[in-house]
């Protein structure tokens, strides 16, 4: 509190900070010196950690790692060096639903068979404006040609006319496959998938699929076939019927 209050009277810096220089401090000429080194056409794509090493090997010491980096740092040289592109910081407009029919999302998840290694596939589509599922199938397998198919059953029943929708997925070979992306251009559907390495860019379809794992009406025993989750003609969407039991 003294010291806030004889701020507040005379606020002139007056902190001396370090008295002493350490004398172990690089001086001018060594900084160059491992600057011109990591920036030489050796060590241009490498880091203090594989620098430092290398130069041991050959019986050369210019700092430690530590210092290298804060060197590397000062410089600005450790957001980008060599010949690689830059990290591009740009990313995609998000897609914003105002209304129903406007944006999907749609994703594939395994359900347990009795057979210990066997799964089947549950194929679901979901409007995330109003969150209703517009078409489900389960499959013994996944396969570009069943998500085709769904696609056109739901775009014939919902009325879908072109450039409508846009349908957003993970990164899956059901989903980018050659048949779907076909299907997709000849609907006039626009497709959206998730970033390389984003595991969270299809929020809506993964939290559907918890949803139902985790609700009371969900089996506590694996399935024994698909009869037990297979959609009648009639129930293709709106619910996810299993065992007769609406979840």
């Amino acid at each position: 509190m003294k010291t806030f209050k004889r701020w507040m009277i005379d606020i002139t810096d007056k902190r001396k900070g370090p008295v002493k220089i350490p004398g172990n401090k690089l001086r001018l000429e060594e900084v160059e010196k491992v600057v011109s080194t990591c920036t030489s056409q050796r060590f241009m794509d490498l880091p203090p950690s594989q620098i430092v090493p290398l130069l041991a090997d050959d019986g050369i010491y210019l700092a430690s790692e530590s210092t290298i980096y804060k060197i590397l740092k000062a410089r600005k040289l450790l957001e980008h060096r060599g010949k690689s592109k830059r990290k591009s910081l740009n990313r995609p407009a998000p897609l914003i639903a105002t209304r129903p029919n406007m944006i999907y999302s749609w994703d594939i998840t395994y359900l347990k068979s009795s057979v210990a290694g066997r799964f089947y596939y549950l194929y679901l589509f979901m409007d995330i404006y109003s969150r209703k599922i517009v078409g489900w199938r389960v499959h013994e397998c996944e396969s570009m040609e069943y998500s085709a198919r769904l696609v056109e059953e739901i775009c014939l029943r919902e009325g879908i006319l072109e450039n409508q929708v846009v349908l957003h997925s993970d990164n899956g070979g059901a989903m980018k496959g050659a048949t779907m992306l076909a299907t997709l251009q000849r609907l006039g559907i626009i497709p959206s998938f998730s970033r390389p390495s984003v595991s969270d860019d299809n929020p809506y379809s993964e939290s559907l699929f918890k949803t139902l794992k985790y609700c009371p009406q969900y089996p506590s025993k694996p399935f024994s076939s698909t009869d037990c989750i297979r959609p009648s003609k009639n129930e293709t969407s709106g619910h996810l019927k299993v065992r007769g039991q609406t979840v």
